[in-house]
């Protein structure tokens, strides 16, 4: 078995022959073994779990995604509100969680929001004993700082000097660390009332990704609510789930199943709010249901995008401007222009105009690869899988780095049939997100 497998088989991630083999290269010089075949052979649990830890990614930081945390104390409120004086406890679940900062985040939200300890619980896995032993110390240095606002570590943290800080004991006791693979959790009868599952399934093949969402499907309450990473909202919705229509915070529930009836506040936006012009694919359904879903699939996920595009001011003719269509804007508009209007124009359901837009920023600016974006965006929603993949694919030849992009990609892949494909968009954009997070770790320093 290659290490590539064995690695696969052990943690369901997705690892690069690149990555797997410079895991093995660090553990068999610290270990003075020379031999890559006997080091393989001799492999025992605990050397198995050095290697793990050397290709898992535990990049976090403190509420980040920052409306996800305030959905999630909206539900927990009306939850509470609608129970009456003796609320059940809520349950909630953060898989996986690096090194603790997501549930230590939502600890901290909902003990600001006068949500008695008491009221809630929460567990926490991970795959990697070295994320889980930095979880339950509490300790975190300025990386995990990122927030806009940071009166939160003035309330729950206290200065250990060196740019560390050690959280509150009282928020450390509301949450139950263990280490744990999501594909091998076994709930024994427990379920869930909120789930975090972020940024997981895009290590996953088409086959682990199915069996992972039936395991979280398993341990959601059937009136609970599940919050994803971005790009893996199309996954969750070709499974079973409809996402919700709460800006940028990527909450979804189980199909059939009523949404919260609270709504979020007003919110501050997150610092980076990743653009989500595209509607999931239907999932194999007869044409009745799947049309039905697409209609509120699409007004779900338009939604969670106009906020990071609200900043972005339309010409001063408004509406009856956008309406006459590209080539009128064009004369006026600089190529920056136009694509910021063909993104208001996507996200108010204008397709043709917005279309008209992106090719309009082509033809000043052909090496745009956000306009070939958001004409796979259009394609997609249109149905037309052929003409996306062809925009997508100019996108990433242009800026091949374009997460999202890749993402798309992979899940057109998957949906053909052609699994190794996948798993390589899948890699290749896992690749990037980690750089990113990286390059972001590395601004935050002084």
């Amino acid at each position: 078995m290659s290490a590539q497998a064995m690695l696969r088989r052990v943690t369901g991630l997705t690892v690069s022959k690149t990555a797997a083999d410079r895991a093995i290269r660090e553990r068999m010089a610290l270990t003075g073994e020379v031999n890559r075949e006997e080091y393989l052979a001799k492999l025992c649990p605990t050397e198995l779990t050095e290697l793990v830890e050397l290709v898992v990614v535990p990049e976090s930081w403190l509420f980040r995604d920052a409306q996800a945390f305030h959905v999630a104390v909206e539900f927990v409120q009306e939850r509470m509100a609608r129970q009456g004086a003796s609320p059940r406890p809520v349950r909630i679940l953060s898989i996986p969680c690096a090194g603790g900062e997501e549930p230590y985040s939502m600890a901290m939200a909902l003990c600001d929001a006068g949500v008695p300890r008491s009221a809630f619980s929460i567990e926490a896995y991970d795959l990697s004993p070295g994320c889980v032993a930095r979880a339950r110390s509490g300790v975190y240095g300025r990386n995990a700082f990122r927030a806009q606002d940071l009166a939160f570590r003035d309330r729950f943290f206290t200065s250990l000097g060196k740019d560390e800080y050690l959280i509150d004991e009282a928020i450390r006791a509301q949450v139950r660390f263990s280490q744990g693979n999501l594909l091998e959790l076994d709930p024994a009868g427990r379920r869930y009332d909120i789930i975090f599952c972020r940024n997981l399934l895009i290590y996953f093949d088409k086959p682990t990704t199915k069996a992972a969402i039936e395991r979280l499907s398993v341990l959601l309450a059937d009136d609970g609510i599940l919050f994803a990473g971005y790009a893996e909202v199309p996954s969750f919705t070709q499974h079973g789930f409809t996402p919700l229509q709460h800006r940028q915070a990527f909450g979804l529930k189980k199909d059939n199943q009523p949404a919260p009836t609270a709504a979020p506040k007003t919110v501050p936006a997150p610092l980076r709010a990743p653009m989500d012009l595209r509607m999931p694919p239907p999932a194999a359904r007869p044409a009745f249901e799947a049309e039905r879903r697409k209609a509120s699939r699409t007004a779900a996920l338009v939604a969670t995008s106009a906020a990071a595009r609200a900043a972005v001011p339309m010409p001063t003719a408004g509406r009856a401007q956008a309406g006459a269509g590209a080539k009128a804007a064009a004369g006026a508009l600089s190529a920056a222009d136009l694509l910021a209007q063909a993104r208001k124009l996507a996200d108010r359901g204008e397709n043709k105009d917005a279309a008209a837009a992106c090719r309009a920023v082509l033809a000043r600016a052909p090496e745009t690869a956000e306009a070939y974006f958001i004409l796979g965006m259009l394609s997609e929603h249109a149905g037309q899988a052929a003409q996306a993949e062809e925009h997508w694919r100019r996108c990433i030849y242009l800026r091949p780095d374009h997460y999202e992009a890749l993402c798309h990609l992979a899940l057109l892949a998957e949906q053909s049939g052609n699994s190794s494909g996948a798993a390589t968009l899948k890699a290749r954009a896992a690749r990037i997100y980690q750089r990113q997070q990286n390059a972001g770790t590395a601004r935050a320093e002084p």
